[in-house]
């Protein structure tokens, strides 16, 4: 048997946590419960988490016998019956994370899973219910008035909406990440034997080794992808204190599975969507993307399709497809302070160099490849301009980028206005698709592991390079029923690249396609409900325009339940998604004063950034009036006051506050110069004389209002 690679599966799989009043004792199994480990958590610190772990792998005999000691050493009378030192607190199937907020550390536990779908046969959870343990005893506990409030905010989050976990697949990388990853070691094995036999041998060296006639098998386990992991935060600091295995990485979006029969061959599709961790939050608190360009309400949508007959990574024939949903790459928002249904879009930040577009691709060319191919479905054409905003600036940032980039991986711009064709009798938006679905896949090509494959003319390397990029406005409706026709034109080419279809088509009302539709439903409604508080409005049925009329009230109750979310309920749920990634403070978001308030108008109004014309000091109406009219026209001081302005009175002081309200209202509007005289006298006067003096010369006598005025 030749030597073969395979993902480590975590030996922490079923946990028990016992009690003492000074330490808890979490021991873990393995599925099998031959394997076990012991995690010692100290009770005695009311603030600084303890955790001792001797990374022993335990029998059973040995931790029945370690139990029993503890069970001993800790009751109050040796001997006494009915007492015992050691309490089974709870059972569970993972550590979710520990996490602190103004008293003591707490444990959070998976209590209860539910298997959601298999590949390869590695199976796949979704967290079905939690228990928050506080670790410190009792007595020494420090309590705080605030932690009570913290702590409800933070049960409200809900762990048993999809959040998923799996003991031995990496959910937060694709498919063909994880299959790429398990044929290198053998790769660089061979190649490291053969380098060395061809330099010396040493039977010593090579007794170790593996023949080509031999067996073994290479355990893997590969680093998440932070960005799609969500309970990172709570983990870190367990991270370099205990074994791996004890590491349980939970994703945040979507999982499902069907299976299909074509032709008696049993057939698995299953359908993985990772939302990001990174700038997360609802509708309309969460727009655009951050400084470091990371979008709001960016998903990861994968489809993944084996041959069930053969449940194995290195024996079956597995194909993946990825594509991408996200907000515009922009600094943008919309004001909900108004109860308006589409409040209006407002850039909220100048960035003619496209930086945090640049930062945005950069990301994704590095974990997908080129092309980077962008299909923007917002509105072009409207009478008011509300999504228009967000197309013209993509596509400046898109083709300022494009100036950088070699020809051969540019960014690929398709604008198309989905909405207007929606209304439109002579276009069919789903033909529309297809056509753009085809292009796409043909461009970026799938993840096929099938070596014999006969329809590798499409692409001869079997892999996919580049994504397609999917948004609208919010990324929900629309974006999901895009998203479903390029899927389902990439289901063709799979099941024709596994031989199971002879052509790559698939027709509408086909049991494939209806039951890869009601997968993509569910996909999109449990995405919008996160994002946007309900269920889709529009559906794949209503582009077909074959939806039946009840789903017309449907979609009017999930417009106001949709309204009814973005009004009230958006700041709560903003409030759990920071817990949830540890994010939340006791003060509100800080926000850097430089790139909010003086940068853009650096780039736009340098007069208003920069000190260029002093105020005057003048009380004179006329003298005034002349003062505006010189910083008006050129950056310059204005001109020294007259005699009249220091001897003036104390009435002339009470006119000139009464006046106040308007000389304001002249200074910060732009003054009109009609007669060419009157500037050329203004001119005249600019360049201030040095030995001047400006406003008020003290060495002077001053009246004695002034000098009121001035000790004062």
């Amino acid at each position: 048997m030749p030597a073969a690679a395979a993902p480590i599966i975590s030996s922490v799989q079923k946990l028990v946590l016992y009690e003492t009043r000074a330490r808890y004792f979490l021991v873990g199994s393995n599925h099998a419960e031959t394997k076990y480990r012991v995690l010692k958590i100290d009770r005695t610190e009311p603030k600084d988490l303890v955790i001792i772990d001797d990374r022993h792998v335990y029998t059973q005999q040995e931790v029945r016998e370690l139990l029993g000691r503890l069970d001993l050493g800790n009751r109050t009378k040796m001997g006494q019956k009915g007492s015992s030192g050691l309490f089974r607190a709870v059972s569970a199937f993972g550590v979710v994370g520990f996490v602190r907020f103004l008293e003591g550390y707490y444990i959070v536990l998976i209590t209860k899973r539910r298997k959601m779908a298999d590949i390869g046969g590695h199976a796949i959870y979704k967290i079905e219910d939690t228990n928050m343990i506080y670790i410190p005893n009792d007595s020494v506990r420090i309590t705080h008035p605030d932690e009570a409030r913290y702590l409800r905010i933070f049960q409200n989050v809900d762990l048993s909406s999809n959040f998923y976990f799996s003991y031995s697949y990496d959910l937060s990388r694709s498919l063909q990440y994880n299959l790429t990853v398990l044929r290198m070691p053998l790769e660089m094995l061979k190649s490291e034997t053969t380098q060395t036999r061809q330099e010396s041998f040493d039977i010593f060296e090579d007794e170790g080794l593996i023949t080509q006639g031999g067996s073994g098998v290479f355990g893997i386990c590969s680093e998440p992808y932070m960005k799609y992991v969500w309970n990172g935060e709570l983990l870190d600091i367990i991270k370099n204190t205990v074994h791996r295995d004890w590491l349980l990485y939970i994703i945040h979006g979507f999982c499902g599975q069907s299976k299909l029969l074509i032709y008696g061959r049993p057939v698995y599709v299953t359908l993985i969507a990772r939302r990001s961790s990174k700038f997360a939050g609802t509708r309309f608190l969460k727009r655009g993307a951050n400084c470091e360009g990371d979008v709001a309400n960016e998903v990861e949508t994968e489809q993944i399709l084996c041959d069930a007959s053969v449940m194995s990574f290195t024996a079956g024939s597995y194909s993946s497809y990825v594509q991408v949903r996200g907000s515009v790459p922009l600094y943008w928002s919309q004001d909900i302070s108004t109860m308006m249904p589409k409040p209006p879009i407002t850039l909220d930040q100048a960035d003619p160099f496209a930086h945090v577009a640049a930062l945005h691709f950069d990301q994704m060319l590095q974990r997908f490849g080129s092309p980077i191919i962008i299909l923007n479905l917002v509105k072009e054409r409207e009478k008011r301009k509300h999504e228009r905003i967000l197309s013209e600036e993509l596509v400046a940032a898109v083709t300022y980028l494009n100036q950088f980039l070699p020809p051969e991986h540019t960014i690929i711009y398709i604008p198309w206005d989905m909405a207007k064709y929606t209304k439109s009798k002579l276009c069919n938006v789903l033909d529309r698709l297809n056509v753009i679905a085809e292009s796409v896949v043909k461009k970026t090509g799938f993840f096929v592991n099938r070596p014999d494959s006969y329809c590798s003319i499409l692409r001869p390397d079997e892999k996919y390079t580049g994504v397609l990029r999917t948004n609208c406005v919010d990324c929900l409706d629309r974006t999901n029923t895009a998203q479903f026709m390029v899927g389902k034109c990439a289901l063709a080419y799979q099941l024709y690249s596994l031989g199971l279809i002879d052509k790559p088509n698939l027709q509408f009302d086909t049991d494939a396609v209806r039951l890869f539709e009601e997968l993509y439903e569910d996909h999109g409604d449990t995405l919008s409900l996160q994002y946007g508080g309900s269920q889709l409005v529009h559906r794949v049925k209503t582009y077909r325009k074959i939806a039946p009329w009840t789903q017309h009230s449907k979609d009017i109750m999930q417009t106001l339940s949709r309204y009814y979310s973005n009004a009230f309920s958006v700041i709560c749920a903003a409030n759990l998604k920071k817990l949830i990634v540890k994010k939340f403070h006791k003060y509100e978001e800080e926000i850097d004063i430089h790139n909010e308030f003086f940068r853009p108008y650096e780039l736009s109004s340098f007069d208003d950034t920069f000190c260029l014309a002093m105020t005057s000091s003048a009380r004179n109406k006329s003298n005034r009036e002349e003062a505006v009219l010189q910083r008006k026209t050129a950056a310059s001081a204005p001109p020294p006051p007259s005699e009249e302005a220091v001897s003036s009175s104390s009435e002339d002081d009470s006119g000139t506050d009464r006046e106040e309200e308007g000389s304001v209202s002249q200074r910060s509007t732009p003054v009109k110069m009609t007669d060419t005289g009157d500037s050329a006298k203004v001119t005249e006067n600019v360049v201030q004389p040095m030995k001047e003096v400006y406003g008020i010369n003290l060495s002077d006598g001053l009246s004695e209002e002034d000098l009121s005025i001035y000790l004062r």
